[in-house]
């Protein structure tokens, strides 16, 4: 069967437009790849004349676009109108809400606890309140993520919660609805709290627009209580905006020191940051715990200090996410992530992990200093502890009981309190790590003649 001309020269015009959208020197590439463009007109056209449902030309073509950028690597990414708008609010730290964190309990969208100050709260809903409509739109059967979604809105927008109660004798009982008006939420990013000896303790999170902020804040808090030294934890932390790291890293490192430095193929895309004035906290002794959930931004800071032997590292090898990308506007409200230069710590290891290619499995991510050979799970259960902060309307928060065993932070307060020496702490790390790697290579080897015949 032959296409007709019209067709495609329209469907050319319409991969060239996009292709051009998406990169400035695409069209230079079209005179060197115009064979493998002439297949892909050809693809999306045979499927639009003969796939066994109809077709939508332009849904085609922005697959194909996804397909392109997918094609670099894992953080570079085709982003549609819905998923750009999300892109820009969650770099903002900040939506339009109700402010309460909810979870599903026997299949119900239950109210974990309504955050301090937000319309939520103001209104009197209680932790293990039901949400069974919004707007009414009922919630049965409904997933988690699309009932926050019909909560979420545009700030002063109002919307109305059906919603039942438990009363003395363990029922639930429907209450009158409330309306409540959406309000600007800024999510909780710091968790803070002094252990034994003065040393004070900060959960960061993420690198939101008020992480900077909240981390200042703590600190004073701490400052007054007496604090000697700190532990900043930055386990499972995805990163966020690069201010923010580079702003938290100058409260600890003196002036003109290079926090970090990228690198790409164009030389503008080299860029060094740097501190600038007097640290608010030049001498504080400062451990940093990571784990293969630090990512970005958190690798940034954690690098740093270590580059410059501010801080020691506790924990495990961190994810290894450190390129920039940067987020291009398209037509139709989409967008576009590129990926166009690396991160580079300021000794100049690469943060980056390319985990396609094996080869270079040794390369990115930050190595912890002392290392502690705890599982993902294991943290998880530590950190997921912060969950368990109630709200109540009238009454104090609770306060949470610390009871899962945390190895990484025993390990950091070991070394802050002087229990034992750094030096020491890092020789027994480093035994102890060629150790698990002999025990995994005998496990790997294969078996011998003699072994196989003992058998």
């Amino acid at each position: 069967m032959r296409l007709s001309k019209v067709s495609r020269y329209g469907v050319l015009a319409a991969v060239l437009f996009f292709l051009g959208t998406l990169f400035p020197y695409a069209y230079a590439a079209v005179d060197r790849s115009l064979k493998k463009l002439r297949t892909l007109v050809d693809v999306v056209e045979f499927v639009k004349e003969n796939y066994v449902e109809q077709t939508d030309t332009d849904t085609l073509i922005s697959g194909a676009i996804k397909g392109v950028v997918a094609e670099l690597d894992d953080f570079s990414q085709y982003l549609d109108a819905q998923d750009y708008k999300t892109l820009k609010n969650e770099t903002k730290g900040e939506f339009g809400g109700v402010g309460m964190r909810l979870q599903k309990i026997e299949d119900f969208v239950t109210v974990s606890t309504p955050m301090p100050g937000t319309p939520a709260f103001k209104a009197g809903i209680m932790p293990g309140d039901r949400i069974l409509a919004v707007d009414g739109k009922d919630l049965t059967g409904i997933k988690l993520d699309e009932a926050v979604k019909l909560m979420r809105g545009e700030v002063g927008s109002k919307v109305k919660l059906s919603i039942s109660r438990k009363n003395d004798k363990g029922e639930y009982k429907k209450i009158p609805d409330v309306t409540l008006k959406r309000a600007t939420i800024v999510p909780e990013v710091v968790h803070y709290r002094m252990l034994d000896d003065k040393i004070g303790y900060i959960y960061l999170v993420d690198f939101s627009g008020h992480s900077t902020e909240e981390f200042k804040k703590a600190m004073a808090d701490l400052t007054k209580q007496g604090m000697k030294a700190l532990v900043l934890d930055l386990r499972f932390n995805p990163g966020g905006l690069l201010t923010g790291a580079v702003d938290l890293s100058k409260l600890f490192l003196p002036a003109g020191k290079m926090i970090v430095y990228t690198k790409g193929r164009k030389p503008e895309y080299y860029q060094e940051y740097k501190t600038m004035g007097n640290p608010l906290y030049p001498d504080l002794p400062l451990a940093v715990l990571v784990n293969q959930g630090s990512a970005s931004a958190s690798e940034i800071v954690s690098g740093a200090l270590q580059d410059h032997a501010r801080a020691f590292i506790v924990g495990t090898r961190t994810f290894g996410k450190a390129s920039v990308q940067q987020v291009m506007p398209l037509s139709g409200g989409a967008g576009l992530r590129l990926t166009i230069a690396k991160y580079y710590t300021p000794s100049g290891k690469l943060i980056h992990r390319n985990y396609r290619d094996k080869s270079k499995e040794d390369e990115g991510g930050i190595w912890p200093d002392i290392e502690v050979d705890v599982t993902a799970d294991e943290d998880a259960k530590v950190l997921m502890q912060y969950n368990d902060i109630v709200y109540t309307p009238g009454k104090k928060e609770t306060k949470v009981e610390f009871k899962e065993k945390d190895k990484v932070l025993e390990k950091a307060l070991e070394v802050l309190s002087g229990k034992i020496s750094l030096e020491e702490a890092k020789e027994i790390s480093q035994k102890q790590a060629q150790e698990r790697k002999a025990k995994k290579d005998k496990e790997e080897k294969p078996a011998s003649k003699e072994d196989e015949a003992k058998k």
